[in-house]
């Protein structure tokens, strides 16, 4: 249908010691991120107008944003 989906999701860490892990989840639509979960930030962030407004509609949902930082854990 020429449109192009995806999420990938990583965790960042420079020494054996997890304590400084960045766990990132991006959204991505036609190869552009259009909403991101930084643990470092600990909310979600939109990049588009389409991402804004799902970055603010998620980030009210307190179990949504558990559920994703405590990804980082896992």
């Amino acid at each position: 249908n020429g449109y192009y989906y995806s999420r990938w999701s990583r965790c960042f860490h420079s020494s054996r010691d997890f304590s400084d892990m960045v766990y990132v989840d991006n959204y991505i639509f036609n190869k552009d991120v259009f909403i991101q979960f930084n643990s470092t930030v600990g909310e979600f962030v939109g990049y588009t107008e389409l991402g804004v407004h799902n970055a603010e509609l998620w980030n009210k949902d307190p179990n949504q944003l558990q559920q994703e930082r405590a990804r980082v854990e896992t």
